[in-house]
């Protein structure tokens, strides 16, 4: 089955996938999409490197699964012929005895088990053959599917300079049908996901973990399994292709520094950055030996994904052996029986990239992020990307988010931390301020039905007493008592226009007032002892409003001559005045003593007072609030008692609408 045939080589498992990252990191080619902080594998780009399924701690990663398909090909065809890649040493460490291995292998129903490492002895004669063609052309090795779909896909450009040979998995292939038939159908076995989307001429490819779960789907174990060596042909040094310079050494090449006519580069970072260079002319004349794993003995398809140097050490105790036991005159008569087998392959462009957008696109998006200089792109790499820049490509292209920028995610987060906390801070003051109101509320229900009641008999009481006191004599004993009357009467009358005032029963008189002017003449009013400093300070020169003079000016008062008795020892009064389009705030602000936390929520009940008996009556503060709500206004108050927390005092709040 042929790549572009075979959709979702390699797929996210949603419930798995967390918000790491690391799979984009990890693809050397961004065919990874974020969406909603999930990774979507996008098979149009993906390579089947398979580096996001070894990376990913979560599992979130999986690759087509081909047990299926070889187990419907086993049942239905006597002929199907296993293809084991050259890697199974660094894999199946635990068996002494390779033949056992096979011997299992045999047991699932294969035809014949055929080494691939033959099919790389004749594609390393092949190549030493181009390489020393007198061309001068430079050629790309093409045994590695992942590297053959990169430049395919994303250099386009440098089609032309792959080596025109097939992999040893296709020349195996070849080699399979043309010993045994072409009606049997081939399956490669081995440590690489690509395999199964190279060719159309291998039936299917599984990895070593889909056989090891074969093996134990089929309950077949290794003490029950017959020994069995390879069907010829038998290998030579091709077995030791699996690693880095393995093709090199086949081929008895080396690539000597001082020569320096062959690179050879294994690994994510290091083949992409040799094609660019390739690409530029920067290495001309170069031979390229490129992996797109760490050798195949490190491809996703292993049950094991690090130990790489155990893994040498397995493939080259194996080829040793291996050579040593091999009958090399056998070996020459087979290489020449295929030297005219056809190895040729052809590699088509099949360009995948995204065009680069404008800069000022790639601009606008890392402005959204934050990083509005080039000091701001700090390229830490936490979004899976190197640089910013290609992070914000990325977010253009629709393959990633701005909320994968750490930095910035951080950043907003505290921001939200911080509108939580004022939110919070806000829902705790208007609970607060809901439950006092409401407390107000019944006080000031109770309040208006006594001022209503004493009202009636209060009358009756100043109208007769004065009645009386004009009647009577001056020189008269009782006149004296009569006057005590009538003062008290007189004070009782104040009392219940508190109440009332409190209640909201009376009416206002509002006029347009200069709060500046008024504040100041406010202050004109109080005596303010030597050792206390006033100060008003105001956003303009004037602010207007429409108030209550009286009211109002009752207000400020009571307000100043309670902040200056809180400062005995002296301190300072200042007065903020602060406006916007609808509202006025009046801040009243001194440096006494504060208030205790427990009186906090009594301050505006009637008749409650600090004051010593005799100097206040407890109506000043409820007083103060009936007339800021006649006035559709809002009164608030903050205060600190304790000088370990910082400065004392106590700052009232009037917000004022300037219209009523």
């Amino acid at each position: 089955m042929g790549h572009a045939d075979r959709d979702k080589l390699v797929f996210t498992v949603k419930d798995k996938c967390r918000v790491c990252y690391t799979c984009v990191r990890e693809c050397p080619v961004k065919a990874i999409k974020i969406i909603n902080g999930q990774a979507e594998v996008l098979s149009e780009r993906c390579i089947g490197c398979g580096n996001c399924v070894t990376v990913c701690s979560q599992n979130a990663k999986e690759y087509f699964n081909s047990i299926n398909i070889l187990e419907t090909l086993l049942r239905e065809n006597n002929k199907v012929v296993a293809l084991i890649a050259p890697s199974f040493p660094a894999e199946f460490s635990e068996f002494e005895n390779y033949k056992k291995l096979l011997g299992m292998v045999r047991k699932l129903g294969f035809y014949k088990v055929m080494d691939v490492a033959f099919g790389a002895d004749l594609v390393a004669g092949r190549y030493k053959k181009i390489m020393g063609d007198g061309t001068g052309k430079s050629y790309i090795s093409s045994d590695c599917p992942a590297m053959v779909f990169f430049i395919e896909h994303f250099h386009p450009a440098l089609v032309g300079n792959l080596a025109p040979l097939a992999s040893p998995m296709v020349a195996m292939a070849r080699v399979a049908r043309h010993k045994y038939g072409q009606d049997v159908k081939v399956v490669f076995v081995g440590p690489c996901i690509a395999k199964k989307a190279e060719s159309c001429e291998v039936d299917e490819a599984i990895t070593f973990v889909e056989l090891r779960q074969l093996f134990e789907k089929n309950n077949i174990r290794s003490d029950e399994a017959t020994p069995m060596d390879f069907d010829g042909p038998h290998a030579g040094k091709g077995s030791i292709f699996p690693i880095s310079r393995g093709l090199l050494q086949t081929v008895n090449k080396t690539d000597d520094i001082v020569e320096g006519k062959i690179i050879v580069a294994s690994g994510k970072n290091n083949f992409k950055e040799v094609i660019k260079e390739f690409e530029r002319g920067e290495i001309a004349n170069t031979n390229l030996e490129l992996l797109c794993c760490n050798g195949c003995i490190m491809g996703a398809g292993m049950s094991e994904k690090n130990k790489e140097f155990f893994k040498r050490a397995q493939i080259s105790k194996f080829v040793k052996q291996k050579l040593e036991k091999l009958d090399h005159e056998a070996w020459e008569k087979d290489v020449q029986l295929y030297e005219t087998l056809d190895l040729s392959q052809k590699f088509s462009e099949r360009d995948r990239r995204y065009e680069l957008p404008e800069d000022t696109e790639i601009e606008k998006v890392l402005n959204r992020m934050g990083k509005t200089s080039p000091a701001d792109y700090l390229n830490c790499g936490a979004c899976g990307y190197e640089t910013c820049i290609e992070h914000a490509i990325a977010v253009i292209n629709g393959l990633a988010e701005t909320e994968m920028c750490l930095p910035y995610t951080i950043e907003k987060l505290h921001k939200s931390i911080d509108e939580v906390n004022l939110t919070n801070v806000n829902l705790a003051n208007t609970k607060q301020a809901l439950k006092q109101s409401e407390k107000l509320a019944h006080m000031g229900q109770l309040s208006a039905g006594i001022a209503h009641e004493l009202n009636n008999p209060l009358g009756v009481i100043t109208m007769y007493s004065n009645l009386l006191l004009e009647e009577i004599e001056k020189d008269n004993v009782m006149a004296v008592d009569l006057k005590l009357i009538v003062e008290h009467a007189n004070r009782c009358k104040n009392i219940v226009n508190g109440l009332l005032n409190f209640a909201r029963k009376n009416q206002t008189k509002p006029k347009l007032i200069d709060i500046v002017e008024f504040t100041n003449h406010s202050l004109e009013s109080v005596v303010v002892p030597s050792n206390i400093k006033t100060v008003v300070n105001t956003s303009s020169e004037v602010v207007n409003a429409m108030m209550d003079y009286e009211q109002m000016m009752q207000v400020f008062t009571n307000l100043e001559k309670n902040a200056i008795e809180a400062m005995s020892a002296g301190g300072s009064l200042t007065i903020d005045i602060k406006e916007n389009e609808h509202k006025v705030d009046i801040l009243f602000t001194d440096t006494g003593t504060g208030i205790s936390e427990e009186n906090m929520e009594k301050l505006f009940t009637p008749f409650f007072t600090t004051k010593e008996t005799g100097k206040g009556t407890g109506l000043g503060l409820s007083l103060i609030y009936g007339i800021i709500k006649m006035h559709n206004g809002k009164i608030s108050v903050t205060s600190n008692n304790n000088p370990a927390k910082g400065q004392t005092g106590t700052t009232f709040k009037l917000s004022i609408q300037k219209t009523i």
